[in-house]
């Protein structure tokens, strides 16, 4: 059968027709396939910023570096409160194996043992503001205080020593313990006491002077009750 002119020209014009409509659709389709791409990434990344803004939130709960520092300050105790908001440095406490040490005796007051205390070389450390721990014989018979109050805390070190004045009898009567020692610490909690010779000594009531950075100072008088 033969197709005339004006049919192949109509079937022609719808083709065209049917491919410009499916051209139309697949742009359509394109266009809303890639709003929707747009969106969706606007979306993502709206979370992902919530998300850091979250975690960042978090994070600075935990504290800035200079809360983190001075919270590990306090909770090693390297560090002390000055009272103006600052913190200051705590240095070593002594301990009887820290110093070197001598006696010596002395005359004034009736007789009596001087200590005298030394940082070792290379170490610095602190005499407590207390009195030295002076005890003699088996039975640790302790040596009470000389003075009223104690006194400052002592920084030994390069240059500076310390004393003490240890006198073994205090009572008037006879009688008392004859010993050619005494034992030292650096307070009762002190490991390593150290047992320092003398000459012989009779020991009753004994009484022991502060720490001093003067040995004129370290002279023990007379009990606190006298």
């Amino acid at each position: 059968m033969l197709i005339t002119r004006p049919r192949v020209r109509m079937f022609a014009g719808a083709s065209l027709l049917v491919t410009a409509a499916m051209l139309a659709t697949a742009c359509q389709s394109s266009d809303d396939t890639s709003g929707r791409s747009g969106d969706s990434s606007a979306s993502a990344k709206a979370t992902a910023e919530a998300a850091a803004g979250k975690d960042t939130t978090s994070g600075s709960s935990a504290g800035s570096p200079d809360t983190q520092d001075k919270g590990a300050q306090e909770s090693d105790g390297s560090g002390a409160d000055t009272g103006n908001g600052e913190r200051g440095k705590v240095g070593q406490v002594c301990g009887a194996n820290d110093i070197s040490w001598n006696t010596r005796e002395e005359s004034q007051a009736g007789g009596y043992i001087l200590v005298i205390a030394k940082a070792k070389p290379g170490i610095t450390c602190v005499l407590p503001a207390a009195l030295p721990t002076v005890a003699f014989g088996s039975d640790g018979t302790e040596a009470g205080p000389a003075e009223q109050a104690v006194g400052p805390a002592i920084t030994l070190g390069e240059g500076t020593t310390a004393y003490a004045g240890v006198n073994p009898k205090t009572t008037n009567e006879d009688g008392g313990k004859e010993l050619d020692s005494i034992i030292v610490a650096i307070g009762d909690e002190d490991p390593n006491p150290v047992s320092l010779p003398v000459g012989t000594i009779t020991v009753d009531e004994p009484i022991v002077t502060n720490w001093h950075t003067s040995a004129a100072d370290a002279v023990p008088f007379g009990g606190t009750d006298q």
